[in-house]
């Protein structure tokens, strides 16, 4: 019997709700994985970055402003564009920017990406965490500021962060899924979240 015939139904489910990739990718990620579920996970991972990667640098002119107002408390705004009015229509792309601004209405990151993380503030980082590790051999060091910083940007950054309904995912994944369902590139542009009270 192939393998083809013994993927068990239910993987592919699974594994399509996850990552949202089609049947017949999902079904030839397992079986290109001899059924192994997270391995399959991965390839299709792989495969949506590379993907992405290839439509990085394609213009991005459409897409959506949408606002979110949670309890009348916390409000959120946020851009994400895309190549054409024909997938900003797309349900897909409506349901990513909803998920979107309730995670930032939850996490209130400060800034889309780490490229936009001013130098200064990194420097200074690095600079307290050197202090800290005084004495730490070369490995250590390497291994403890790889760390420090994953940390430090999955604190300030939207697409760093662990998305907060599947902390398996970051936002990062969760765009490069779109990107490989859609076809297009897409951008998470900017975003301002407000919250009663606050001062600027």
């Amino acid at each position: 019997m192939s393998l083809m015939a013994t993927i068990d139904p239910a993987l592919i489910k699974r594994l399509r709700e996850q990552t949202s990739a089609g049947v017949m990718d999902c079904r030839q990620a397992l079986e290109q994985a001899g059924g192994q579920y997270d391995e399959a996970a991965r390839l299709l991972k792989i495969k949506g970055a590379a993907i992405a990667a290839k439509k990085h640098d394609r213009i991005t002119t459409a897409g959506a402003i949408s606002a979110y107002i949670h309890g009348g408390r916390i409000g959120v705004l946020v851009e994400v564009n895309s190549e054409t009015d024909f997938v900003a229509r797309n349900e897909k792309f409506q349901d990513f920017v909803h998920q979107l601004l309730l995670h930032i209405a939850a996490m209130n990151p400060t800034y889309v990406s780490q490229d936009d993380v001013p130098s200064e503030l990194v420097a200074r980082e690095i600079e307290q965490l050197q202090e800290q590790l005084v004495g730490a051999d070369g490995d250590a060091f390497v291994s403890a500021q790889k760390s420090h910083m994953e940390k430090f940007y999955a604190g300030l950054c939207l697409l760093n962060q662990p998305f907060v309904k599947d902390e398996s995912r970051t936002i990062q994944d969760l765009l490069t899924e779109l990107i490989a369902i859609t076809g297009e590139n897409i951008v998470i542009r900017r975003f301002t979240r407000y919250q009663l009270g606050d001062v600027a």
